[in-house]
């Protein structure tokens, strides 16, 4: 599909998303309510950060350093409150209807952009099994739109994407082989007659492409990254996984999507998002780290001046309840949660938004899922007003009338 440059903005940024899947309490992370009783603020604390008068969970003390250099949503809202309706929304920025399946950000990212590079448009790290995974990333766009999925756990030494590995027996020359014999019989097709079946060979040439090429290979190649630059990040799976982000970024990939989950906390949440499992592979809670990965990918981003051409959005499908359950968890909450976002030209040290004492729903500046994908599509390069096409040529809008959020829009 082309698309008219007069739908694109003149510059054209990439995009690391931190999907948080579960639904992360903003209550214990960008919205904490210290001065509310015990039942609604919960057993943790919060802290000051560069920006006066908003606090930030104690568990994100690299953040709350840096909050001047990102931007905070507080007031995103939603009346979807279930796992895999919400998190297509958000992804979306449609709410879900049986009548069509939309493409994720990712997906339609990866549907307009110029590719310049023979490593996929779109990754997921590990996966995109996202918020149950009812759905297909993709949507109404060809499958060649899908995540490609490294698969793996990026904190382990000896980790890999096994599907760039040659299966035993075979090798690049049996490959090349094999592709040459596809061309001829592509050149074979060509001078058949009218009524011959065109194939197209693409997805099957891109892969060879992919597992051909050392330098592809290369770009997951995490173990040479130096210690120093694997510290800064943590060594957790999301830790590892916002390095790996940033390497496909450096090397041309425009949109990759770091799968977080664990964030459904409906019980013991004070062990899960501070302290962590006792005796566990990462006995670290997991706002802490989040806090660690995503102060990491910054820095890094910012010492290797891709800062401004590389936007990160984290963000989970909603909030959690303004209550503490009676197993010391918070329910589904979407009315009211939060979004943190940083580089890509997005205005730095804003707060946009505010929720009640209780972070019970917006009460300034209410942001829908299509206002945020708007802004999202906006901050890339890309016209939210754009029109993409179903396999039948029906015409639908990048999002469903999203406004963009200014204030972020510098």
């Amino acid at each position: 599909q082309v698309i008219s440059s007069a739908l694109r903005n003149p510059r054209k940024r990439n995009c690391i998303l931190v999907w948080l899947d579960g639904g992360p309490s903003h209550l214990e992370t960008f919205d904490p309510k210290p001065s509310a009783a015990s039942e609604i603020r919960g057993p943790m604390g919060a802290i000051d950060t560069v920006l006066k008068g908003i606090q930030l969970n104690e568990c994100l003390p690299q953040l709350a350093r840096r909050l001047d250099r990102l931007a905070l949503i507080r007031s995103m809202t939603s009346p979807l409150g279930e796992h895999n309706l919400a998190t297509q929304y958000l992804l979306t920025g449609y709410p879900p209807t049986p009548s069509l399946e939309y493409p994720v950000l990712g997906s339609a990212v990866a549907q307009i952009s110029d590719r310049h590079s023979k490593l996929p448009p779109f990754v997921a790290i590990p996966n995109h099994r996202v918020g149950g995974a009812q759905f297909s990333a993709a949507g109404y766009l060809p499958a060649a739109m899908l995540p490609y999925e490294t698969g793996g756990d990026p904190k382990q030494r000896d980790f890999r994407v096994d599907a760039l590995q040659f299966y035993p027996g075979l090798n690049a020359q049996r490959v090349e082989r094999r592709r040459k014999f596809l061309d001829r019989l592509d050149q074979f097709r060509a001078h058949a007659d009218d009524s011959s079946v065109a194939i197209d060979n693409r997805a099957w040439h891109d892969a060879v492409e992919l597992v051909s090429d050392a330098s592809v290979r290369q770009a997951f190649a995490l173990e040479q990254e130096p210690e120093k630059i694997r510290n800064a990040y943590g060594w957790t799976t999301p830790g590892q996984s916002c390095l790996l982000a940033r390497r496909l970024i450096e090397r041309g990939v425009t949109f990759v999507t770091v799968n977080f989950p664990g964030w459904d906390t409906h019980d013991r949440a004070f062990l899960r998002l501070k302290e962590g499992y006792t005796g566990a592979q990462t006995p670290v809670g997991l706002v802490p780290q989040l806090d660690q990965a995503i102060s990491g990918l910054y820095d890094d981003l910012a010492d290797r001046g891709l800062l401004d051409d590389t936007l990160v959005v984290v963000m989970g499908e909603f909030g959690r309840t303004p209550k503490l359950n009676t197993t010391g968890g918070r329910d589904h909450w979407p009315r009211a949660f939060s979004v943190l976002l940083a580089g890509g030209g997005t205005t730095s040290g804003i707060v946009v938004g505010r929720t009640d004492a209780q972070g019970r729903e917006p009460i300034e500046r209410p942001i829908l899922p299509e206002d945020l994908a708007a802004t999202i599509f906006k901050q890339l390069g890309i016209n939210p007003d754009l029109e993409l096409h179903t396999t039948d040529g029906r015409p639908v809008r990048l999002t469903r009338g999203g406004r963009v959020i200014n204030e972020l829009v510098s």
